[in-house]
């Protein structure tokens, strides 16, 4: 099945990715690692003026509506111009509190979440033991309780200080997520099943999101190397003329176009299991594809000054964010939620 997008959904791929090439994202990404977030948070502030997350907000709290395909193909852009910052903590931040029994905590939080003048931060069963962009979200909520679908959970929000030392980071694959422990403590927003049930929605948008981002990722890393490759002369000729390259280059290519359907029906169906299919076939692919570029390139893709690596890590990183491969095969396999 094709899954193609329509006229205003590419312009607005298109617009997106006018704002982020003219934003030269990698000196932005540069400074987000060593812990300077000014052109992040401005670069931030432009992308919600342009209704990205808008788009997992209702339209109560000024959003434009629950529309996952619209995110997705936000999300693609954003993964391949390597964006910094808690985009997918964002995203499932606002599909957790636009659920029932949310509603005083919908109008408390989610109006800033769409204009972006609120970056928050999420930690979730299922979601892994750290937070990502903690020392930067004004808002961190965190999810605990609950057990594996079932039972009583509590929601727990932090605010960012301004004084005081800033939080320890623990150190990434990707230096442009910055991770640490959730703040312990914080004030209580709310207990009860329905933190336990807004929690799986809120993964599951995460996943989307991730394998959107992924998508984007993968796609910018093989535009890069064919590109490299043909200017890259060896023996007198460009080094994409063998015939050894092109085929890696078209297992790249394949693995990512498969991916992209599986993506975005994901995104028209949201059922969970299509959703760690896409999670699996798209971060696969994206890994797939950085192992290509990093051997394509040679010893300059080794290299952190090298912009390339921006996109080597951050598909490494995507690949076990949210659930890794083995854990998403087995929602599609039916063994977990």
């Amino acid at each position: 099945m094709r899954f193609l997008l329509d006229d205003e959904q590419t312009a607005f791929a298109r617009s997106l990715d006018a704002l982020l090439t003219a934003a030269d994202t990698p000196a932005v990404v540069r400074s987000w690692s060593t812990g300077d977030p000014a052109a992040g948070r401005a670069l931030w502030s432009r992308v919600a003026d342009l209704g990205v997350f808008a788009l997992a907000v209702p339209e109560a709290y000024e959003g434009v509506g629950a529309r996952p395909v619209e995110l997705a193909v936000a999300c693609v852009e954003l993964g391949r111009h390597v964006v910094p910052g808690p985009v997918v903590e964002t995203v499932a931040a606002a599909a957790l509190l636009s659920g029932p029994g949310f509603t005083n905590l919908a109008k408390r939080f989610l109006p800033g979440v769409a204009s972006g003048e609120t970056v928050v931060t999420v930690a979730l069963p299922g979601g892994g033991p750290y937070v990502l962009d903690g020392d930067v979200a004004d808002v961190e909520l965190t999810v605990t309780g609950g057990g594996s679908g079932t039972g009583e959970g509590r929601l727990w929000a932090a605010f960012a200080s301004r004084e005081g030392p800033r939080p320890r980071v623990r150190r990434s694959f990707d230096p442009a997520r910055r991770l640490r422990a959730p703040r312990p403590g914080g004030e209580l927003l709310a207990a009860g099943p329905q933190i336990t049930a807004g929690a799986a929605d809120a993964l599951r948008w995460a996943r989307l999101a991730t394998a959107a981002q992924a998508l984007g990722v993968g796609c910018a890393l093989l535009d890069r190397t064919v590109a490299y490759v043909k200017r890259r002369s060896q023996f007198g000729v460009p080094v994409g003329s063998f015939q050894a390259v092109r085929h890696r280059l078209a297992d790249a290519k394949i693995a990512l176009e498969f991916a992209r359907p599986l993506v975005f029906g994901a995104a028209l169906s949201m059922d969970p299991a299509d959703v760690a299919a896409a999670k699996v076939a798209a971060c696969e692919a994206a890994y797939a594809t950085a192992r290509t570029a990093l051997q394509l390139h040679g010893a300059i893709g080794y290299t952190a000054e090298y912009d390339l690596s921006l996109w080597l890590t951050r598909a490494r990183a995507l690949r076990s964010a949210w659930g890794g491969p083995d854990e998403c095969r087995a929602v599609v396999l039916g063994l977990r939620q």
